[in-house]
């Protein structure tokens, strides 16, 4: 979760394109691995025929490579996200074709491997007139603030019949996530920047396609489109909100004609004595350790100004040195705002306790010192890419390293190693550029992190008190900064509105994990050598095979108990197989149970749920297992993370949460340690404040943000 970065070719765009931004590729974190080298790049579908106007979903597979991500492109068009000529392909591979036939009817769409630009492939499509009926779209390709709404009108020619069907992303109406289109035409944005969640460009998408097809003749349509960009991307009127974009006024490079400019969020605003600061990431405001103090901090940051340097609000005074610094470490810096240029009383956009006509308003956190961390409470936050969003504490106690670069796109790098950190459940709650967001609890506003790094899985904040600590006055170590807020508790009211936000319990409902057939009769052959003395606890209905939850790559032995009923002493392995705890009001089977009977039987209990609360006396517990191996599990090789979390194959229990990279060689991850039982969590690499640079891609008029950036 890093500051964005953008490419700039100064010599070589001309000035209608310069509104195109990307974000910086994730660096390595944990141990570090090198990655498998790239043997090729499919393109699915290969080939097809479209009508004018319509649109095709495209997927990539990278083979031989862990990273997935490629840019997506149009082999001859000017630029090469698109043109009225060619089409346009947006960064999760979705294609819209021209509203007219081209010459030559056939177009190439192009992916290219992020981790090898020298490996591509390609697909065919010819564009067919279809019928006589055409329908176009008007406006073409806006701009929507999230929160917002556009009216589009669909024409209709070539029949008598006029009427639309809308659709957005090839849905009829749309959903929550992506924006939802009236039978009129009347688009809602999505109350946060979409979040792609399968495919392999999951991550952040700024865009959206809105689709009219006639209700004459499916095969007449016309797409756009929409660019949903949050308001916090904006240059604020003074004083100007915070949780908004922003970062050091030096924070670009320039090589060979190419310009590399970076932003982040401005956090909140803090007081130390008389004076105020805007509290940030070091890696927004001071180039993560680069950075002099002194230096002007602007708002937006340069990434969301054409890599020009925009209106000073603040001088930077103070920041947590991230190479030097003593444990434990934060990612944290301050700077002393200007006159009249941030709002005094620490106003926030989109933080406000009440909403006006379905819209959040802007209000300043509680004021104060913050409150501690704990799983399962519901925060939220407002930053520059995904704007104002809300979910819920995963994971505390967490130990984690991440690798820095000092520059923007440039410079040396170096490791840094975080203790005790806040893991949060993404899932749309941040992206590359929220960095420096203030996480606060949905309840009351109270501070509890600042969000720093994360992955398509995980947001990761250092705790507020850590932070606080960690800017004290260095000529007088008891003078700390305090949150600048509202004097009482308020809640975060756009939690409450509806759409993404509001879904949050849906969101954190595991889905149906279903083992292999080999893991299943492994765990059959330990079940049925062990069924009578787990049948022999009162409490154990029926015991069967299945999945587990915790690491859901493995079986479990199931045991089916009444909700509520007191549990003593049930097996947490059997035979190196986790144990699993069905919670129902009644079974209709007891005794050993078939696979089959398995599922049948758990179709009767609540869906597993990604967060479960624990006592104090688990959360001690498992502090003490994890002081005990939580420097031995980060130096093994795919682990970048290790902390406390909540048992989803016990609920009630405390688990040793191991943080995983996805695709990473690593070793197995027993189902107890001392007693305590494992969760594993995989994720792209945690990252933050890093990044080498990418290939320029260019942008056109009609789509904002197509420089691609690497997934999370």
């Amino acid at each position: 979760m890093h500051r964005n970065l953008a490419v700039w070719a100064i010599l070589a765009i001309p000035a209608f394109l310069m509104g195109c931004s990307g974000t910086k590729p994730p660096p390595s974190s944990g141990q570090p691995q090198n990655p498998p080298p790239v043997s090729g790049v499919t393109v699915t579908p290969s080939s097809g025929m479209l009508s004018k106007g319509g649109t095709q979903a495209f997927s990539a597979t990278v083979s031989g490579a862990t990273d997935q991500s490629v840019f997506w492109s149009i082999v001859g068009a000017v630029p090469d996200s698109g043109d009225s000529t060619h089409g346009f392909i947006d960064n999760a591979g979705a294609y819209i074709a021209p509203t007219s036939v081209p010459s030559p009817a056939t177009i190439t769409v192009k992916a290219t491997s992020v981790a090898d630009a020298t490996k591509s492939g390609t697909a065919s499509l010819t564009i067919q007139a279809g019928s006589s009926v055409s329908v176009a779209i008007a406006p073409a390709n806006p701009s929507v603030p999230t929160f917002g709404s556009q009216q589009f009108t669909a024409t209709v020619k070539g029949n008598a019949n006029t009427a639309v069907t809308w659709k957005v992303n090839g849905t009829t109406g749309g959903s929550a996530s992506t924006g939802t289109v009236s039978t009129t035409g009347l688009f809602h944005a999505p109350n946060s920047v979409p979040v792609l969640t399968t495919g392999n460009n999951s991550g952040q998408t700024s865009q959206v396609v809105v689709t009219a097809v006639s209700q004459a003749d499916s095969t007449a349509s016309d797409s756009v489109l929409v660019t949903i960009v949050p308001p916090q991307q904006n240059a604020q009127t003074f004083p100007t909100p915070l949780g908004v974009s922003g970062g050091n006024a030096k924070d670009s490079s320039t090589s060979g004609g190419v310009t590399v400019c970076c932003g982040g969020t401005l956090g909140s605003l803090v007081s130390r004595g008389t004076k105020q600061f805007i509290l940030s990431n070091n890696h927004v405001l001071a180039d993560s350790d680069g950075a002099t103090v002194g230096d002007a901090i602007v708002q937006p940051g340069l990434i969301d100004n054409n890599c020009a340097v925009p209106p000073t609000v603040a001088s930077l005074s103070q920041f947590f040195n991230l190479e030097n610094g003593p444990a434990p470490k934060v990612d944290a810096a301050i700077a002393q705002v200007g006159t009249g240029t941030v709002d005094p009383s620490g106003k926030i956009l989109q933080l406000g306790g009440a909403n006006l006509n379905n819209q959040p308003t802007d209000g300043p956190p509680h004021g104060g010192s913050g409150v501690a961390a704990t799983m399962g409470r519901a925060v939220a936050k407002s930053g520059r890419s995904t704007g104002l969003t809300c979910s819920m504490i995963f994971s505390t106690g967490v130990n984690t390293s991440v690798e820095y670069q000092k520059g923007c796109g440039t410079g040396s790098t170096f490791s840094v190693t975080f203790t005790n950190e806040v893991d949060i459940t993404n899932g749309g709650f941040s992206a590359e550029g929220d960095s420096g967001s203030l996480v606060v609890t949905q309840d009351t506003a109270d501070a509890v992190g600042l969000l720093f790094a994360g992955s398509d899985q995980d947001t990761v904040a250092n705790p507020i008190t850590d932070v606080l600590n960690g800017l004290a006055d260095p000529s007088n170590p008891s003078s700390k900064p305090v949150i600048v807020g509202a004097p009482s508790p308020h809640p975060v009211a756009a939690c409450s509105l509806p759409g993404p936000q509001s879904a949050m319990a849906a969101r954190l409902a595991l889905s149906k994990v279903v083992a292999s057939p080999d893991a299943l009769q492994a765990a059959t052959g330990a079940l049925n050598a062990h069924a009578s003395e787990i049948l022999a606890h009162p409490e154990v209905q029926a015991t069967g095979v299945g999945a587990s939850f915790d690491n859901p790559t493995e079986p479990a032995i199931l045991l089916f108990v009444r909700s509520a009923q007191p549990r003593a002493n049930l097996p947490t392995q059997i035979e190196g197989i986790r144990t699993r705890i069905v919670e129902g009001e009644t079974f209709e089977r007891r005794g050993a149970v078939s696979v089959e009977e398995s599922a049948a039987l758990e179709q009767s209990a609540a869906p597993a749920q990604l967060v479960y609360p624990i006592s104090d006396a688990e959360v001690a517990r498992a502090k003490v297992v994890h002081a005990a191996h939580a420097d031995e599990w980060m130096k093994k090789s795919g682990v970048q993370g290790v902390g406390i979390g909540s048992s989803v194959d016990s609920p009630g229990e405390a688990a040793l949460v191991i943080f995983l990279i996805r695709g990473a060689a690593h070793d197995a991850i027993p189902p107890v340690i001392d007693g305590l039982r494992t969760r594993v969590r995989e994720s792209s690499r945690f990252r933050a404040g890093f990044g080498n640079l990418e290939p320029h891609r260019n942008c056109s008029h009609a789509a904002r943000n197509n420089a691609k950036a690497k997934p999370r």
